[in-house]
């Protein structure tokens, strides 16, 4: 039998068989830091970029129950933000009463538009996740325009799908850098 730190260690490998993950998880699902390793495995597996990549049922399986295995709050963390989690879990992460496990939910582009609706009256850290996701409801960015927080107004001002006519409107932000990010944003748009 292999000891807990072997275990540990056999994780930090992300070509490690996803199903060998789900093996060591369901064996070790009370351990917080084995919890922890799983989640973080998942995460290193994908790719924000390549939506597929690393995609598979038994991935899927794991993240629906680290999301409701209470052990460890980086774990769900770390599911929040997967762009391979499934909607419902998501569902589930944005009730989270943890403030970063919701952020993450709010910038988990498979998040739908009805949770980061009802997301967008939670605190700083959710709302400025919010401001980044590109599919945030339009009415919603439009919003952020006006926010009181330079970070929210930054992310918007990078939010690949935001209209030209925010963008324009963030071009005489009080802030700077938000200002610049709009003026680059809007030149790649032209």
């Amino acid at each position: 039998m292999e000891s807990r730190a072997q275990l540990l260690e056999e994780l930090e490998d992300k070509g490690l068989d996803i199903s060998r993950v789900k093996s060591i998880y369901f064996d070790n699902r009370d351990d917080k830091d084995i919890v922890a390793q799983v989640a973080m495995n998942l995460s290193l597996r994908t790719s924000v970029y390549e939506r597929e990549k690393g995609y598979s049922d038994e991935m899927v399986e794991l993240l629906c129950d680290i999301a409701k295995n209470r052990v460890d709050m980086g774990a769900r963390w770390a599911v929040a933000k997967n762009p391979h989690a499934p909607v419902e879990v998501l569902e589930m992460l944005s009730s989270d009463e943890i403030n970063l496990v919701r952020a993450l939910v709010a910038t988990n582009p498979n998040t739908p538009a009805e949770v980061l609706e009802r997301l967008f009256s939670d605190e700083k850290i959710v709302r400025d996740g919010l401001s980044g996701n590109p599919n945030t409801p339009k009415k919603l960015l439009k919003i952020f325009v006006n926010d009181s927080d330079k970070m929210v107004r930054m992310r918007l001002a990078e939010n690949p799908s935001v209209s030209v006519e925010i963008l324009e409107a963030l071009l005489d932000d009080s802030d700077s850098n938000v200002a610049t990010a709009a003026k680059v944003h809007l030149q790649k748009r032209l």
